[in-house]
């Protein structure tokens, strides 16, 4: 299975890096096109095996999937460039966000039918296989889904979802990515004002978040169970969750991920 991505920057190149430590794709049949050969190379110098190329018509000709990962401004003049170039057996996979598949059914339809087409919504953690992708599909098979689930499954976890709520999913999974990391920072802030170094407030942070993450999906608990766990009447922690609400932590987070939309 031959895989081309279209667009090597942060998200593209990390799904690249991802694909080639997987066990479903050989990393000699992973493509990457992009538009300066400094892109090329960095992506060169994470494994040589991936094939890198500035021709994007060149790039989808023979490929199985075709993942396009530019930037939304970019997605007519690509699809100009490579929509003679597809055929209705191949599967695209669109990263480009805000972009619906009515659009998407424009830019790539193949005479009076269009493609298998798949809007995937990922996080940077992709590059070390711990997303977590969103997933909607438009014109494709059951078995088409369920390919495309099994290969981001690789690179983490994935969920197929209704085009509708992309908009939610990207909030939550792909700018939360940023917002965990925003809280982490804060965290670690703390930690140094109260007299540990910053190598050791990040280490005790980071190993936190992670643990507390796994607890959730080992139990399939939620959150508060565990929040109860650790929280005595008249405690230290029930006291530093007070103040935090107080200051508006949870509104402020739901606000943030309400102006993501």
């Amino acid at each position: 299975m031959k895989i081309s991505i279209i667009g090597a920057g942060n998200m593209g190149g990390a799904i690249a890096k991802g694909l080639a430590q997987s066990t479903l794709i050989n990393t000699t049949d992973i493509t990457v096109t992009a538009a300066t050969q400094k892109t090329l190379d960095a992506i060169k110098s994470f494994n040589r095996d991936i094939n890198t190329s500035k021709n994007n018509s060149e790039a989808v000709k023979n490929a199985n999937i075709i993942i396009i990962a530019v930037k939304p401004w970019l997605i007519d003049k690509i699809a100009k460039e490579i929509a003679p170039y597809i055929n209705n057996n191949q599967i695209i996979i669109s990263i480009v966000a805000g972009v619906p598949f009515e659009y998407l059914d424009k830019l790539f339809r193949c005479a009076q039918d269009a493609p298998a087409i798949f809007r995937a919504i990922p996080n940077t953690a992709i590059s070390i296989k711990e997303s977590m992708t969103a997933i909607a599909s438009y014109n494709a098979s059951t078995e088409q889904e369920k390919l495309i689930l099994s290969i981001f499954n690789e690179l983490g976890k994935s969920i197929l979802i209704e085009e509708r709520l992309m908009v939610a999913a990207t909030a939550l999974g792909s700018c939360g990515t940023a917002f965990a990391l925003r809280y982490i920072r804060a965290a670690i802030e703390g930690g140094i004002e109260m007299g540990l170094y910053a190598h050791q407030a990040k280490e005790i942070v980071s190993q936190t978040v992670k643990g507390a993450a796994e607890l959730l999906m080992h139990n399939q608990s939620h959150p508060e169970e565990e929040i109860d766990k650790v929280t005595t009447p008249g405690g230290i922690t029930i006291k530093g969750l007070n103040e935090m609400e107080h200051a508006g932590f949870t509104s402020a987070i739901i606000r943030g991920l309400k102006a993501s939309q």
